[in-house]
């Protein structure tokens, strides 16, 4: 049997995937997408889950991140998006603050017992974070501590232009400080005008060299994310290959 072949006759993943960021707005959400689509057609069965939503009313929402990945995964289709969403807060803020302006402060050990939930109830979890890895969920816990509690491995979001370097690296070095290894790293196209392939080598190059962590790959821009391009997809399945020690 090929590698190939192995890897679609995978049933599980061996730690979820935490997809997390160094800064918002880097696609963390494109690429949560992707490892979806990239999980379902290997024959996995993976579940999607944003434990917290600010910046949007409610998970249906034209700016929910759940409500965006459902829309696009062609298996989710007839799913309710609001069973991916932990708390969902309207303003565009730390979910700290958020839920501090709607009087709906979230507990630590409500979020803990989430995330405890979802890794216990599914063996292929894909979890998206909000931010980057330092932002503030409840008064005593940041997002790298929830990639902790979920036991998961993260894959790190950034933006493929200039200073990325500095970004990606301090992220790989809070994590690391933590004991948390990430599966990848992944390089998302940013901004109206294409970065200089030079200078995406150079970035690449640096991030491997200086943090011992090769990117896995960079997300061309797609143009309809109901059929993302392959080139797309190859990154999703780098990362998936990686925290599958393939």
């Amino acid at each position: 049997m090929s590698a190939h072949e192995m890897n679609h006759a995978t049933p599980r993943l061996p730690a979820p995937l935490f997809v997390t960021g160094t800064d918002t707005g880097v696609g963390k959400t494109v690429v949560s997408l992707l490892l979806m689509r990239a999980l379902f057609r290997r024959g996995m069965v993976p579940f999607y889950a944003k434990p917290m939503q600010t910046g949007c009313r409610d998970p249906y929402d034209t700016d929910s991140d759940a409500a965006f990945v459902y829309r696009h995964v062609p298996e989710l289709a007839e799913r309710d998006p609001a069973e991916a969403v932990g708390w969902c807060f309207r303003a565009p803020k730390a979910p700290l603050h958020a839920a501090r302006d709607e009087r709906n402060g979230v507990e630590t050990e409500d979020l803990m017992r989430r995330l405890a939930i979802l890794r216990a109830t599914h063996a292929c979890l894909v979890l998206e974070g909000a931010g980057g890895l330092m932002v503030p969920f409840t008064a005593d816990a940041l997002c790298v501590d929830c990639i902790r509690a979920a036991d998961a491995r993260p894959v790190l979001v950034a933006r493929d232009g200039l200073g990325t370097v500095n970004h990606t690296l301090l992220s790989v070095e809070a994590m690391t400080r933590r004991g948390v290894t990430p599966a990848g790293i992944v390089f998302v196209a940013s901004g109206k005008r294409p970065t200089p392939s030079d200078l995406v080598h150079d970035n690449m190059e640096a991030v491997a060299m200086l943090s011992g962590i090769s990117v896995s790959g960079i997300v061309p821009p797609i143009l309809d994310f109901h059929a993302p391009p392959e080139a797309a997809l190859t990154v999703a399945d780098a990362v998936i290959d990686a925290a599958l020690g393939l």
